[in-house]
């Protein structure tokens, strides 16, 4: 059986500063170039619809909308936003996205960047590695804000950071006709390529602008794709087995 190749949904690499302020655990920092900073795709004619700030409850009904329709995604996951990323229904979100084709990483487990921090979020950041066996390739620093110490600590970890430049408002508070309002208004330009933010824990999101957005970019001609697609590289830094629960397991 092939990973990756069961659906058409796909998260990919996610929301992941992968303990973006980590320093390795001896207290040293390793050096090494920046890494870089794409707030845009490269294959032509491509959208990528990224979403952040799950698991939440939302995840299944977008995962099957974005199937229903031949449509991916790119899920960016927070360690514990609304509940801790190792909960028993954390890790069936995360199954579930995963075992239906779909590629993902994570959100940073704390907004601070502070270097005390650091170690802390190093040893969190491997959740996904331990629930599921992958390390993205891609992070998205919180609020799509970032620093010399996250963009080091990106390179050292070999991560690209990703943001967007394409953003549907739903965190600040725009409506599902506000939201559907921005997609259109970025459809009429017709962009080569769309690199759009949404929020997976807004109900108008999952049930209303997203239909609304898959609709409206398909019928304008575009693909919607995975980050990794847009890019035209590859989701993960590794891919190996999920490793056993144990008392580490805690956020």
């Amino acid at each position: 059986m092939q990973l990756f190749a069961k659906l058409s949904v796909v998260a990919a690499f996610a929301s992941s500063i992968i303990g973006a302020f980590a320093a390795p655990t001896d207290g040293t920092l390793l050096t090494r170039a920046a890494p870089q900073v794409i707030t845009k795709c490269t294959v032509p004619n491509t959208v990528a619809l990224t979403f952040d700030d799950g698991p939440y409850q939302y995840i299944y009904d977008i995962v099957n909308t974005l199937e229903r329709a031949g449509a991916k995604g790119t899920f960016f996951f927070n360690g514990n936003n609304y509940e801790c990323i190792y909960s028993a229904e954390n890790q069936k979100r995360l199954k579930y996205v995963y075992d239906r084709g779909t590629r993902l990483g994570r959100l940073p487990y704390l907004g601070s960047q502070r270097p005390s921090h650091s170690n802390k979020l190093y040893l969190k950041s491997e959740a996904l590695q331990r629930i599921l066996g992958v390390m993205p390739a891609c992070m998205r620093p919180p609020f799509g804000s970032y620093n010399d110490n996250v963009q080091n600590v990106a390179g050292v970890r070999g991560q690209k950071i990703v943001n967007w430049d394409f953003d549907s408002r739903d965190s600040a508070g725009a409506s599902a006709a506000e939201s559907n309002g921005l997609y259109d208004q970025i459809i009429s330009q017709r962009p080569s390529t769309i690199l759009a933010l949404n929020h997976e824990t807004y109900a108008s999101t999952a049930y209303e602008v997203l239909p609304y957005a898959i609709q409206k970019l398909q019928a304008a001609g575009y693909r919607l794709v995975t980050v990794a697609e847009c890019l035209g590289e590859q989701p993960y830094q590794s891919v190996g087995s999920p490793q056993t629960p144990d008392a580490s397991w805690t956020c």
